[in-house]
């Protein structure tokens, strides 16, 4: 498998550039052989998630969450590239390029997929407290950042709903993804572009990763997650 050495003490990736994946102790019990080594998928069926070499593959029809097992404390910076595979495939649709981090059930010490098993759908992660950004979601129309508040109000502010064609996807290309968490904010980069950038009044210090998409075609590699990020 792919995974590698701790570099630094404030650095976790996922082996020698450009192959990544964070060496951590899981915080979940180790998974049975047939499951994903490093991701907790949670889908809906009609859709398979695959984990190979430096690789995940998420191919979906009715939603997916990807977990990514290690939780994470701020200040904390998480980079990945991500493929919107459009290649005449029956699930390959250009749309939800979508994330959470910092993310926990509230008054919960456990991973989200280990406090409650999801299905994949949507309305099933209300519950979260955490940083979202639906990237290319609503059939590619939107691009949007909310903060969850654990209750299925998913608040959006006027700034953080940007509905510009340079803020949506193209199909086939690779976009590099940067997440951020640190000193009371969080923040969305795509390929070096700051996209959003919120002052949380009460700030998300801690919690859980996950790629997030449906209906879709992801190929995500080089995820590297960097503790103490400036």
């Amino acid at each position: 498998m792919i995974f590698g050495r701790l570099l630094l003490p404030a650095l976790l990736m996922l082996g020698a550039l450009p192959r990544a994946v964070v060496a951590a102790t899981p915080t979940a019990a180790p998974p049975p052989a047939t499951e994903l080594k490093h991701w907790v998928v949670e889908q809906m069926p009609g859709g398979r998630t695959t984990e190979r070499d430096d690789v995940l593959e998420i191919e979906d029809a009715a939603g997916c969450t990807a977990w990514w097992r290690e939780k994470l404390t701020g200040p904390v910076e998480i980079t990945y590239d991500v493929t919107v595979v459009f290649a005449g495939g029956p699930l390959d649709r250009v749309s939800d390029l979508n994330c959470f981090w910092m993310a926990a059930d509230p008054g919960a010490t456990t991973a989200p997929f280990v406090t409650r098993r999801r299905s994949g759908k949507f309305p099933d992660y209300d519950s979260l407290f955490t940083y979202y950004v639906g990237c290319g979601g609503n059939e590619n129309t939107t691009t949007r950042f909310r903060r969850y508040d654990g209750t299925a109000a998913r608040p959006l502010l006027p700034e953080h709903d940007l509905r510009e064609k340079k803020f949506l996807l193209e199909p086939g290309r690779t976009y590099h993804i940067r997440l951020v968490a640190r000193d009371g904010l969080a923040e969305f980069y795509r390929d070096g572009e700051k996209f959003f950038s919120f002052r949380d009044p009460a700030p998300l210090a801690s919690g859980w990763f996950a790629i997030r998409t449906v209906k879709s075609h992801l190929i995500v590699r080089h995820v590297t997650i960097r503790r103490g990020a400036p």
